[in-house]
């Protein structure tokens, strides 16, 4: 092959996507690396919701480019378009309303909608203290990890190469230019550009060149509910009264993760040794917020539970830029758990950062996932923040 060689750091789904839409786009030479097995971190543990409800306007026009992704490959990715539901109390009604006609702005299929037609698209909820929802119809869910594997496959497919069990010491550089990284054993590998997308890991590499990424590697817990009945094909909920987030599993399940992050500092762990299972006190929180949302479920019972961790940087939105100072090299991190509905878009703008200079798309300006940001005291914070879920939105 010809042309500069390119190594990815990560071998989940955003690195793997990055992989597919550079090899796409007929970049050459593209290496990925995984230092576990590939989606073995924080993709394997994503709830795999497809929404584009954002109050920053570029994360919203990412989810809404990856949306056709998700309609297109169906069944081979897992998807499910059975609705995505955002309700809110009077608290909350006009953010809600703020955002749904800046989706709208940016082309989104969505509408408020009453609680009585909520009550129509879930008739087993309690909907007496939610004043007012959003509803896009062509939301759902889908599987991370069987996403990753498919952008991996088209990567390969198209010529790139990918080295799992593979870790990573350092990245090396000469001067002011990347030159390559160092495996563990002592191999070293060139490279003209090296892109950082480890998630939590991503810090320590960039630490070693003396550049800060400001991250912290946060628990979540999960739960699977079954909710003794067959369960008919319910939307998306996205409780922003509860703070909580609910999507069906299987066949009379249902998963329910956590938005209520008031107790944020107090999850921070190791990302490479923390507990799986939510804590008792976690799932009688959550199975209280459940049964108060959901009256109508005949007999729910927890099956088991599990964690994952997010990489949040302080205003819970990631990096996808060059770094400052050193040519050649790039972050894609810290997605807060956003990740996965917007991935095909993260690859598509890496891919033009890199082949082009800048993003092509003017509804995602590359200026707005600089690192510099942080140091800079400039955020990236939604335009309508809600009460009590301002970091998730």
């Amino acid at each position: 092959m010809t042309g500069p060689k390119t190594i990815v750091i990560g071998g989940g789904l955003i690195g793997l996507s990055i992989a597919r839409a550079l090899t796409e786009r007929g970049a050459s030479d593209v290496l990925v690396l995984e230092r576990h097995s590939l989606a073995s971190g924080g993709t394997g543990k994503s709830s795999g919701i497809v929404r584009a409800h954002y109050g920053v306007p570029s994360i919203a026009a990412m989810a809404w480019r990856s949306q056709p992704y998700f309609e297109q490959l169906g069944d081979a990715v897992g998807f499910r378009q059975v609705g995505y539901t955002v309700i809110v109390g009077e608290e909350n009604v006009e953010p809600l309303t703020a955002n749904t006609a800046m989706h709208q702005g940016l082309g989104i299929d969505v509408d408020l909608i009453d609680t009585t037609r909520l009550a129509e698209l879930w008739p087993m909820m309690n909907v007496d203290d939610v004043a007012l929802a959003s509803y896009e119809p062509r939301g759902g869910f889908a599987d991370a990890t069987q996403l990753a594997l498919h952008f991996g496959q088209v990567a390969r497919d198209n010529g790139a190469k990918v080295r799992q069990h593979t870790a990573i010491t350092r990245i090396l550089t000469n001067g002011d230019n990347v030159t390559g990284v160092e495996l563990e054993g002592g191999e070293v590998l060139e490279a003209d550009q090296v892109i950082v997308a480890a998630g939590w890991w991503s810090a320590k590499l960039l630490a070693d060149l003396g550049i800060d990424f400001p991250v912290e590697a946060y628990r979540s817990e999960l739960m699977i509910v079954d909710a003794g009945e067959p369960l008919p094909n319910l939307p998306v909920v996205s409780d922003l009264v509860s703070l909580q987030y609910c999507r069906l599993e299987g066949p009379g399940q249902f998963l329910v993760g956590n938005s209520d992050h008031a107790d944020f500092a107090k999850k921070f762990v190791d990302p490479d040794n923390y507990s799986n299972i939510a804590a008792e006190a976690s799932i009688e929180k959550y199975a209280e917020k459940l049964m108060h949302r959901f009256p109508g479920f005949p007999d729910p019972s927890v099956t088991h539970t599990y964690a994952g961790v997010y990489d949040v940087p302080p205003d819970w939105n990631p990096v996808i830029a060059p770094v400052g100072g050193v040519d050649g090299l790039i972050l894609c991190a810290g997605f807060a758990g956003h990740g996965f509905k917007i991935s095909p878009a993260v690859g598509d703008l890496v891919a033009d950062l890199l082949l082009e200079g800048h993003s092509t798309d003017p509804d995602i300006p590359a200026s707005d996932f600089r690192l510099e940001r942080f140091a800079e005291g400039k955020p990236l914070n939604s335009l309508h923040p809600y009460v009590g879920a301002g970091e998730m939105r």
